[in-house]
């Protein structure tokens, strides 16, 4: 799937932007470049802010796992030398919208974290996400059953379009809440956020208050008509839980989990079907060998995971890493993309293997992150991955890339991520 030699002799002193055009349309060469320079570099990260990358397995679960780093710097003894709040509002977002972007589940540490985490977490448990198969079975098979309507002249069907993005952001909002009528504008919306430019404040300014004044609307809405999903539940701790969840916090969960919760999902299908049809071995493979598929899954994920990097976070007190220090109130950058292809763990890293993972304890990829921070909803996207992948090389065995039409990448800085990938549907299966 991706292609990659490392060249020292391109590598330039220096930082590596990471809203460059280089680092976006080719994140894993830089990734290799500083791998084979040391390992970290330093990096003007995507706030425009410096900061220090880090590329290996070990310095990478470090940073996301080791308490010694956070990801609010107000949790930096003797304080950040600028405030979160100070420096957003230099950039030019609105004061009363900066609140929301502070109270993230993904930006707190500690007691905070572990509340808000809480309130949600139970949604998540393997046994209810297996208890969801059923439904994410019905949703795959109306999808795929639609496709041949959406070929064009041609028979060409965008999958990122009308199967990769469609199943997740279903399933997660019958989970949270979100109606129907209202799913193609948080998709819309995640996109746009994606693509957020710290030059055009007034972007997000708009995107931000338009979430916001949806989200709230719904918290009303739901007040005056309860039902037993998500938003409801979130809602009674809100107004039961005696503090447990302030307005802001709910406000900022349910945009945090409807984005979060599809957006993984969507460019794992993406990503991981087109490896799979530009590797026909690991595809015939896996055809003759269905059993395989949810070790197909982790190797998707190892390749293709949509996130190249994570929040940045900050060092609480000195940290000497493997191919570093980290300075008390420094940032770290964990590269995840970098952790994924370390050949210290990952033999011949750039290979598409769907028996890679054969018979090994737990996640050797960290596409889900890692510790504390781990992602709440992995078993969700492993389980849709596996019932869409599956599913899908059922319903159309001569499924195939489309010579002359290549998959078109996505231009969010820092992400792997296709914006179509067409391809041809062939007979359908019996």
């Amino acid at each position: 799937m991706h292609t990659v030699t490392p060249r020292t002799d391109q590598y330039e002193p220096g930082p590596v932007n990471m809203r460059s055009e280089e680092f976006t349309s080719r994140p894993l060469e830089v990734v290799e470049r500083i791998r084979a320079a040391g390992g970290s570099a330093p990096v003007v990260f995507l706030d425009g802010q410096p900061a220090r990358a880090f590329v290996d397995d070990a310095d990478v679960r470090t940073i996301l796992g080791d308490r010694r780093f956070v990801v609010d710097p107000d949790h930096v003894p003797g304080g950040p030398s600028v405030r979160r709040s100070d420096a957003m509002a230099h950039l030019g977002l609105r004061p009363d919208l900066i609140t929301y972007l502070t109270e993230s589940l993904l930006d707190k540490d500690g007691s905070d974290h572990a509340r808000l985490r809480k309130l949600v977490s139970r949604t998540f448990t393997v046994r209810r996400v297996n208890a969801m198969r059923p439904a994410v079975e019905r949703i795959t098979a109306d999808l795929l059953s639609a496709l041949p309507g959406h070929a064009d002249d041609d028979g060409v069907v965008d999958l990122i379009e009308h199967f990769a993005y469609p199943l997740p952001i279903t399933v997660i909002c019958d989970l949270v809440g979100v109606p129907v009528a209202e799913r193609a504008q948080w998709q819309a919306w995640s996109h746009q956020l994606a693509q957020f430019d710290p030059a055009r404040p007034e972007v997000m300014n708009r995107l931000l208050g338009a979430m916001i004044e949806h989200v709230e609307a719904m918290i009303d809405e739901r007040r005056d008509h309860p039902r037993e999903d998500l938003l409801d539940a979130l809602v009674r701790a809100r107004d039961e839980g005696g503090g447990r969840l302030s307005q802001s916090e709910l406000v900022t969960l349910v945009f945090t989990l409807v984005i979060a919760g599809h957006e993984t999902t969507a460019h794992l299908l993406g990503n991981g079907t087109r490896a799979l049809l530009e590797h026909p071995d690991q595809l015939a493979l896996l055809r003759s060998d269905p059993a395989l598929l949810p070790d197909a899954v982790h190797e998707m994920l190892r390749v293709g995971g949509t996130a190249v990097t994570t929040k940045a976070r900050y060092a609480a007190e000195e940290v000497r890493l493997t191919r570093g220090t980290v300075a008390a109130g420094e940032r770290a950058v964990a590269i995840v993309a970098g952790a994924n292809h370390d050949p210290a763990v990952h033999a011949d890293p750039y290979r598409f293997d769907v028996t890679r993972h054969r018979g090994r304890p737990g996640e050797a990829h960290v596409a889900f992150g890692h510790g504390a921070h781990y992602c709440l909803g992995a078993a969700l996207a492993r389980q849709e991955g596996e019932v869409a992948v599956g599913a899908l090389l059922a319903a159309y065995p001569e499924l195939s890339l489309v010579p002359g039409r290549p998959p078109v990448r996505d231009t969010v800085p820092a992400t792997l991520r296709l914006r179509e990938l067409p391809v041809r549907l062939g007979a359908a299966g019996s």
